[in-house]
């Protein structure tokens, strides 16, 4: 609906705005000089899960993986803070403190903020980023023949949802916090080397966050004009996570993404139907999604296991064909 609702709306010109909300990237990016441009993106929700410190970890490392996704060093945030009137100041002030642990381990400065009072609890930050104009990562870009790397697994849409209906088990939960509260820094840092010593071997990345990996796909191989293949048994994803996927602990947005995709997406018959759900799956500070020239891959992976990050090759880049992405 927002996207509708956009395209409706006056473009502004400006010179120095390089990215918009035109491709439905990640942040946008604003040129002050011919060396420097500012990254800037939003995000907030609500909790899902029980320990408010947790939560402000959660909400903190998934608002900084918009700026990572492009490229960029996230140096200062303001929060965003809608609490509800009666509620534990105490369980304020432990989200305040889960999410400054997180953006002190990003670096990043965080000098204000909002709230407003809301029955519903929601928390996350606007993060503001620095980035070399010429050196920005887009959601678009892709070429034939590129190499896709994933660099966490998927699921934790499925788990969060079992948490709430009292079906996850503490093992689960606990993979899927780790995964969510770890910041997409040591990967952008491992792709960045491998571009310093391979001219544009990174042609585009994305986070994998509220639309599921098959969403963000849809708008990487849309953007770049090309088609992807994604094989499932490829993927990592998180322990428990096939079980509550077979189990039915599907959240809304998980229908809602199934629904948008509806003709772009086209499975092999071999695909079970608990994958398939887990590749609409919406996820919470997921990781990066990359297409790298194929000659590069494996300098890619091994750039991001050197960073301690277990990226897996899931696909590869077609020309553009029909369906827009299959998976097989």
């Amino acid at each position: 609906m927002l996207d509708a609702v956009l395209r409706r709306l006056p473009r502004q010109v400006d010179p120095n705005l390089l990215v918009g909300f035109d491709t439905s990237d990640d942040a946008g990016v604003y040129r002050l000089t011919d060396d420097l441009a500012l990254v800037q993106t939003v995000d907030f929700f609500t909790p899902i899960v029980d320990d408010p410190f947790t939560f402000g970890q959660i909400a903190a490392a998934n608002s900084l993986s918009d700026v990572y996704a492009m490229g960029g060093r996230p140096i200062s945030a303001l929060s965003i803070v809608g609490f509800p009137p009666h509620g534990d100041p105490e369980v304020m002030e432990q989200i305040l403190r889960g999410g400054l642990v997180k953006m002190d381990e990003a670096g990043c400065t965080v000098v204000g903020g909002h709230s407003i009072r809301d029955d519903d609890l929601k928390f996350g930050y606007a993060v503001t980023g620095v980035i070399h104009p010429q050196r920005v990562w887009r959601n678009v870009g892709a070429q034939p023949g590129d190499a896709l790397i994933l660099t966490k697994p998927v699921g934790t849409g499925v788990i969060s949802t079992a948490l709430k209906n009292g079906a996850a088990r503490e093992k689960s939960v606990a993979a899927a916090v780790a995964s969510m509260v770890r910041l997409n820094r040591d990967a952008a840092e491992g792709l960045a080397g491998l571009d310093a010593g391979r001219a544009s071997a990174v042609h585009a990345v994305t986070d994998i966050t509220g639309f599921g990996l098959l969403g963000h796909a849809k708008e990487m191989a849309a953007g770049s004009g090309v088609s992807l293949e994604i094989h499932y048994a490829w993927i990592e994803y998180l322990p428990g996570a096939v079980e509550a996927a077979r189990a039915g602990h599907l959240a809304g947005g998980l229908r809602n993404n199934r629904e948008w995709l509806e003709g772009c997406v086209e499975f092999d018959a071999c695909v079970p139907e608990e994958y398939r759900n887990l590749l609409f799956d919406p996820q919470t500070s997921g990781g990066l999604f990359i297409a790298v020239s194929a000659d590069a891959a494996e300098a890619a992976l091994a750039a991001l296991a050197v960073c301690n990050v277990p990226g897996r090759r899931v696909g590869s880049v077609l020309a553009k064909c029909s369906p827009l992405i299959s998976v097989q």
